[in-house]
């Protein structure tokens, strides 16, 4: 027989590969023979597993092949995790510098590192086990997969965000993509990961407390929720707080918490709750300040107006690649509800409500930024016009692949400071205050 450890360091090859995926399914097989399955399930998850190391390791002492203590530990380790876990995902599940596992059919894996995405060397013995290990993820939150559902959106209990997407729709194979749960920074924590500097930080902190409202935008995979997340760390206690998600992600440290989540329709496809049934709902409970984790429709509309009718310092996010892509989007999203209402006056409405859009980048080392925090200066009806306060300005590449910089800070509209003092909040020093909204570096964003 062929050495185990050559086996498991070496799945490129095909028929090795073939030979370990046999002798964990023969072991699993005997594993299931042996135990007593209404015993397993009155054990907590740890303790089955430490069960099924034992019994599993008796077997193989008993009757299995000749193998090292190494290889021994890993033919355990791969039996146990095919019974109880996601197979061979759970070493990456594992990882904590694993941040997104991205499955392209059975032989192409990928993971997502300090922001740059790479292959490892894991796959599937067939299409037959990834759709094993699908149906065990999306059992577990009640959900199905099959030809008449063949994409599901879920997360599951532990926090990891999954998508999936099978054939006929997905050509190359079933595709599964979870992306992690993430770690919860403070303000501190991300000054110190150079995602923005000591002044940037003043300010936001000093804007979160005088209830302004904030937008937090970027494309995917640039942080906005962890940004989102650490911004919410400033809401001082005593305030109630609600939290509208699609996936619950956000770990607010407060007290007087209140989490929603959406749900999915159910087999029959009712029962679903949307963003916006919960942001329409969260209305009627007495919010200090609400809390979207993402505006993606018609919801957007009802967000914009608790913003400008007494929820100040509510916070959100969106996917825009700029500041004035952000504005358009949400003008376009808040059109996206039943409610007619004209295009001037979601100028209007947008105009009244959002005060900062804070721009997230990820640059081409992987690191994630404040790109830029703009305040909104425009009034009524008029044409959106944003005045950058804060902006990030990357140099040329070093030889360590790593993109250097510095941040630069402007001048806040008249307007702005005066609502920071009135707050109480000193402004950084930093910041100076425009004499005149012409002299500040804006833009339309038309």
């Amino acid at each position: 027989m062929s050495s185990l450890r050559a086996r498991i360091a070496a799945p490129e090859e095909t028929s090795g590969h073939h030979q370990e995926t046999r002798l964990v399914a023969a072991y699993r097989a005997k594993l299931l023979e042996e135990i007593d399955l209404a015993e397993m399930s009155a054990l907590a998850m740890a303790d089955r597993r430490a069960r099924l190391e034992r019994v599993l390791g008796h077997l193989i002492s008993r009757e299995g092949p000749v193998l090292s203590t190494r290889e021994r530990d890993r033919l355990i380790r791969r039996v146990v995790d095919e019974a109880l876990g996601l197979g061979v995902l759970e070493p990456l599940l594992e990882d904590a510098s694993v941040t997104e596992i991205m499955v392209n059919g059975p032989d192409h894996v990928y993971v997502e590192r300090a922001g740059r995405v790479e292959q490892v060397a894991v796959r599937f013995a067939s299409d037959e086990q990834l759709m094993q290990t699908i149906e065990r993820i999306v059992s577990a939150v009640n959900r199905r997969v099959d030809e008449s559902t063949p994409m599901v959106d879920a997360r599951l209990p532990t926090g990891e965000r999954v998508n999936v997407i099978i054939p006929p729709l997905a050509l190359t194979g079933p595709t599964l993509t979870i992306r992690r749960f993430p770690r919860t920074y403070t303000l501190g924590e991300l000054l110190e990961l150079r995602s923005l500097d000591e002044h940037t930080v003043m300010l936001l902190a000093a804007m979160v407390r005088a209830r302004f409202n904030v937008i937090v935008s970027g494309a995917t995979g640039s942080g906005k929720t962890t940004l989102l997340n650490a911004l919410s760390g400033l809401i001082p206690e005593g305030e109630r707080i609600i939290t509208v998600e699609d996936a619950a992600e956000l770990q607010l440290q407060q007290e007087h918490v209140v989490r929603l989540e959406t749900r999915p329709p159910n087999i029959e496809g009712k029962g679903r709750i949307t963003v916006r049934d919960l942001v329409r709902n969260c209305l009627r409970m007495r919010p200090d300040r609400i809390i979207v984790g993402e505006v993606r429709g018609g919801e957007t509309l009802d967000m914009l107006q608790a913003m400008s009718t007494g929820h100040d310092g509510s916070l959100a996010t969106v996917h825009a690649n700029s500041a004035e892509d952000a504005l358009t989007r949400l003008q376009t999203l808040a059109s996206m509800s039943e409610v007619r209402v004209p295009f001037e006056a979601l100028h209007d409405q947008i105009n009244s409500a959002v005060d900062v859009i804070v721009q997230l980048a990820r640059g081409a080392d992987g690191a994630r930024r404040v790109g830029e925090v703009a305040v909104l200066s425009s009034r009524g009806r008029e044409p959106f016009r944003l005045a950058t306060v804060s902006r990030f300005r990357p140099a040329p590449a070093g030889a360590d692949g790593t993109v250097p910089g510095a941040f630069e800070h402007h001048r806040l509209p008249r307007r702005t400071a005066e609502r920071l003092a009135l707050a109480g909040e000193s402004l950084p020093a930093a910041f100076g205050v425009a004499a005149d909204d012409h002299l500040l570096i804006s833009r339309k964003a038309e």
